[in-house]
């Protein structure tokens, strides 16, 4: 089993940091979150090229979060969902330099709760994203696309939405069992076939709280057999505990 953490957990830490501490605890993994000064993918492509000879240091798999703060790949106005798409551009490009094995991004969403807003914005997230994993296949990278919390205003907030876009995108999944959580059965997304990696989290089953397992509600015992598993909390010492939990399973 391949276990990981977000950055989020050490959050506006440096590469050099993130990297010793993975390598020092026994991870395999890490998912960059592209949040903040150094890891904003605009920034950080500014940044001369042996900043990221690093990651060639370490035996770590490097997967990236592309830009959640005000983007949205759904929006209905062009010019937010152009911005969006750009951001994604542009974690793909960063993902290239540092080798990453691939990119997350989110799937977009509507503030205005109505069903023709929301068919609209479908529409327009499917052809975002469609381009954005274009662009990702053209430079190497894996695309994947996130489930969402079970609330109207998200896109992909059912196993059979999420099924759908990434279809029709041609990208990959990544399958957030804590979002998954708040369907009341996280099975059906446990079953997709065409799943990159996890986001795991623990919660009371109405929201997501980014809670340490065993805090929720969340079934364990159907953990036992995944693979590639990012642990997305807010504090490391959490992701520990988390690990352990996860891997007292086997």
């Amino acid at each position: 089993m391949k276990i990981g953490f977000s950055t989020l957990a050490l959050f506006m830490r440096s590469f050099e940091e993130w990297l010793g501490t993975a390598s020092q605890d026994g991870f395999n993994m890490m998912e960059i979150l592209c949040e903040g000064p150094h890891t904003w993918p605009r920034i950080a492509l500014s940044f001369p090229p042996q900043t990221f000879q690093i990651f060639q240091s370490y035996d770590i798999d490097i997967y990236l979060h592309a830009p959640t703060i005000d983007m949205n790949p759904a929006s209905i106005n062009p010019g937010m969902r152009e911005e969006a798409l750009v951001q994604i551009k542009e974690t793909i490009d960063m993902a290239v330099e540092i080798e990453a094995k691939a990119i997350t991004t989110h799937p977009g969403m509507i503030h205005r709760m109505e069903d023709r807003i929301r068919d609209m914005g479908m529409e327009f997230a499917i052809e975002t994203l469609t381009e954005a994993n274009e662009y990702a296949d053209e430079r190497g990278i894996i695309l994947s696309v996130e489930n969402m919390p079970h609330r109207y205003a998200y896109f992909c907030n059912t196993f059979q939405e999420h099924d759908l876009f990434s279809k029709k995108c041609g990208c990959q999944a990544t399958v957030d069992l804590g979002h998954a959580n708040t369907n009341g059965d996280i099975k059906p997304f446990l079953s997709m076939g065409n799943i990159c990696y996890y986001h795991l989290s623990d919660n009371n089953g109405d929201k997501d709280q980014h809670l340490t397992l065993g805090e929720g509600n969340l079934n364990l015992k159907l953990l036992k057999n995944i693979d590639k598993v990012i642990i997305e909390l807010n504090n490391y010492q959490n992701v520990l505990k988390s690990r352990e939990i996860l891997l007292s399973l086997r």
